[in-house]
């Protein structure tokens, strides 16, 4: 590997190094990563941690999958068909993959642990608050998607226990989305969200991986050995335009986004090694696509052009297979909040800290108070926001741009800058293809981010 100078520009601030530490609480749940400290590291790359290579294949399946897949036969009707849906997945699986090779090697030169700080030590210090600043809003803005997936899922749940009729009037007040919405929300999320520490991630990570393959499995079974009252529905066989093709690509990007824990889960490796490294993220890749390519294809042809964003609610309230899938997803989505919240509360938590000048070794009361106040406003906010957006296409869409910049855009920024920085008189052709790879990431990023953003802006909201 040529010599690499990275940036380390995180005290042009004027503040103390150890003012952002709390950030680096921003990392897989399931990794173990041993302290770093000065020296300890092996040239070239970063100490070992426990994760076997199967483990680590498992981690990332898991940052991965999730309740994004419910969206993904909506993601083929948009794009056109199954054709249209699966050249679309496999062609951006090539740069999903090679974004993560990115940040694993970044990781390495830059001798950082986790996705912010990678992105701080070699981009410097803008890039690096515009990466913690996006890091926060998707957090938060998936937390949203969340309590509106419970909503959805609640009042399919609500239906078949009323013995009422889907959209009756004169229902009970007790049976009101935005209320039941509010009463799960106060008492599971809002106590799961408040601790500093979250122990029982490991039980969330197996809920979800568990919800997620009995979903996907119904929907294929359900396609396979449909119900007599569902009729086949008209499907498409090409896309509408190309405009169309790309507005799938959100749902793609916040589907497949598992970079910003990919790191840790890199520095946990036994043998964090590029080449080992390089095999995990594909096999674990192609476990995703195949969980998506079964939920999208069977659920858009079971359904066609009428399918819902949300899948599982164009099935009948009555199904009780269905019903079950409805009810893992609420528990998965329950239990993701909080551990979505912690990582945007880190990641606020440890900009305010490098902006105050404050040490981390600070007063138990006054970090407890804040941290209180900031899971109260953040709780509130996405409670009132998930009220009154009902449509959940609409925010995995926006999200879904966020998650390019995270796929794309920041990789893209790294491997640019690390290749800049690399002490070589003469150039060779393989460092300007690294460059010019680079600079399409970040071109194909910026694109999906500006499509999705125009779209909220200038469909949605003057709609």
């Amino acid at each position: 590997m040529a010599q690499v100078s990275i940036n380390r520009d995180l005290d042009e601030w004027g503040l103390s190094t150890d003012s952002g530490e709390r950030a680096r609480l921003l990392q897989s749940p399931s990794v173990d990563i041993a302290p770093k400290s000065e020296g300890e590291a092996p040239p070239g790359g970063l100490g070992g941690g426990t994760t076997s290579t199967l483990g680590a294949i498992f981690i990332v399946v898991n940052a991965c999958l999730g309740a994004g897949l419910l969206n993904f036969p909506a993601a083929f009707s948009t794009a056109g068909g199954v054709a249209a849906g699966i050249t679309l997945q496999m062609a951006m699986l090539v740069f999903i993959i090679s974004g993560l090779v990115i940040l694993a090697y970044c990781s390495q030169a830059s001798n950082e642990r986790t996705y912010q700080e990678v992105v701080w030590a070699v981009c410097g210090k803008l890039t690096g608050v515009l990466c913690e600043v996006a890091i926060a809003t998707y957090t938060f803005g998936t937390c949203i998607a969340f309590l509106i997936i419970i909503g959805d899922q609640q009042d399919k749940i609500i239906a078949v226990m009323a013995k009422e009729p889907e959209g009756a009037g004169g229902s009970p007040w007790y049976t009101d989305r935005k209320f039941t919405i509010s009463l799960t929300a106060c008492l599971f999320i809002l106590p799961l969200s408040i601790p500093r520490e979250i122990g029982f991630q490991k039980y969330a990570s197996f809920l979800s991986v568990v919800g997620t393959w009995y979903v996907t499995a119904i929907i294929i079974i359900k396609y396979i050995w449909p119900d007599k009252e569902m009729s086949p529905a008209d499907t498409l066989n090409r896309p509408a335009s190309w405009i169309a093709v790309f507005n799938a690509m959100p749902t793609i990007c916040f589907g497949f986004q598992c970079h910003v824990s990919s790191v840790p889960v890199f520095n946990s490796m036994r043998r964090p090694e590029l080449k080992t490294w390089g095999g995990v993220v594909t096999a674990a890749m192609v476990i995703a696509l195949a969980v998506y390519m079964g939920t999208g294809i069977c659920g858009f042809l079971t359904f066609g052009a009428a399918v819902d964003p949300d899948v599982l609610l164009s099935y009948p309230s009555e199904d009780m297979a269905v019903a079950v899938a409805r009810a893992f997803i609420i528990l998965s989505v329950l239990t993701s909040y909080p551990i979505l919240h912690f990582c945007g509360r880190a990641v606020i938590e440890g900009l305010w800290l490098r902006y105050q000048g404050m040490p981390v070794e600070e007063d138990v009361g006054r970090e407890r108070r804040r941290r209180v106040l900031q899971t109260l406003v953040w709780f509130l906010l996405t409670l009132l926001l998930a009220l009154f957006i009902p449509d959940i296409g609409k925010v995995i869409s926006v999200i879904g741009g966020l998650a390019a910049c995270f796929i794309f855009v920041f990789p893209g920024l790294c491997l640019i800058q690390a290749k800049l920085s690399e002490m070589e008189e003469v150039k060779p052709a393989s460092w300007w293809a690294m460059v010019s790879y680079g600079v399409l990431l970040v071109t194909l990023g910026a694109f999906i981010f500006g499509q999705t953003t125009a779209n909220a802006i200038f469909v949605d909201l003057l709609a």
